[in-house]
């Protein structure tokens, strides 16, 4: 069972973990956003086309029979 601690130093313990962050610049936030905006539209634009092509695809097959 893990060991009581008082929550004082639980606050000092994250202080100290919290300084030790590397936080990012502004511009790298700005940059890193505006790539992830870039590939969630290529994501998008990539299973639209797969999509359109298989339902393209199932569309022949249904309609090869008749």
């Amino acid at each position: 069972m893990a060991a009581k601690i008082n929550p004082f130093t639980f606050i000092q313990q994250v202080r100290s973990e919290v300084s030790k962050v590397t936080w990012p610049s502004r511009r790298e936030t700005g940059i890193t956003s505006i790539w992830v905006l870039v590939m969630v539209f290529v994501a998008a634009l990539f299973f639209f086309l797969v999509d359109q092509g298989l339902g393209y695809l199932v569309g022949e097959l249904l309609t090869f029979g008749s």
